[in-house]
């Protein structure tokens, strides 16, 4: 309670220093003023506040985060550590995404799908693997080179290109360019000939042909013919 100075009859800055040693600092966390509640997260990564959907790592999709709401910023914790943070928006229907969320979706997704063209690139032939090997200790992109290689099966056929890889294993050429040289020099070699069909002699004189027509060769019948 306030006392005037006429009550206490000192000065304000004597009673200061008496009440000096009985203070204490302020806490070093401003005090928490957010509404916190527990919310679930929709399984496209997204925490629904007032209408509004703000982003959250992929890693908690359809789990339960707990929010802490301030007047500025929304904050979003998974146990006790924060996930995401937001500024808070006022508009309705609005969708904020932190790109560092969504770049670590897209990295997983590209994980899987190269994990699938992978598993297409063993299963051409079984020199595959050991071509993939080779691929990672000499080439910068083996991931690169095992996609054209698998888009090469779908163009030239699998046995194609499985005799391509062998090819080139044997020749110590590892790249998707040798596998796509060595289907066109595949392509251009000429097709072995066919067996030759030989005429049978006995086939020859089995052969029937129209009589011949000598009339050309006789004289009119309207003159007479010319003795020497």
């Amino acid at each position: 309670m306030w006392s005037s100075p006429a009550e206490t009859r000192k000065p304000p800055r004597e009673l200061f220093a008496v009440e000096a040693a009985a203070l204490r600092p302020l806490p070093p966390v401003p005090a928490d003023t957010s509404v916190t509640r527990i919310v679930r997260v929709t399984n496209r990564c997204r925490v629904v506040v007032d209408t509004n959907r703000y982003s959250v790592p992929a890693l908690y999709a359809s789990q339960r985060l707990t929010l802490h709401a301030f007047a500025e910023r929304l904050c979003l914790y998974h146990a006790h550590n924060l996930v995401a943070s937001h500024p808070r928006s006022y508009e309705r229907h609005r969708d904020f995404e932190d790109p560092d969320h969504t770049n670590d979706l897209r990295e997983r997704r590209r994980r899987a799908r190269d994990a699938t063209w992978l598993l297409s690139f063993y299963a051409l032939c079984p020199e595959a693997e050991a071509y993939h090997r080779q691929l990672c200790a000499r080439s910068l992109q083996p991931r690169v080179h095992v996609n054209q290689i698998v888009a090469l099966a779908g163009i030239h056929g699998r046995e194609a290109v499985a005799r391509a890889i062998r090819d080139a294993a044997e020749a110590h050429a590892f790249s998707s360019q040798y596998i796509e040289n060595i289907l066109q020099q595949h392509q251009r070699q000429a097709p072995p000939p066919g067996p030759l069909h030989l005429t049978r002699r006995s086939d020859l004189l089995e052969l029937e042909l129209p009589p011949a027509d000598l009339s050309f060769y006789q004289p009119p019948s309207d003159q007479p013919s010319q003795q020497p």
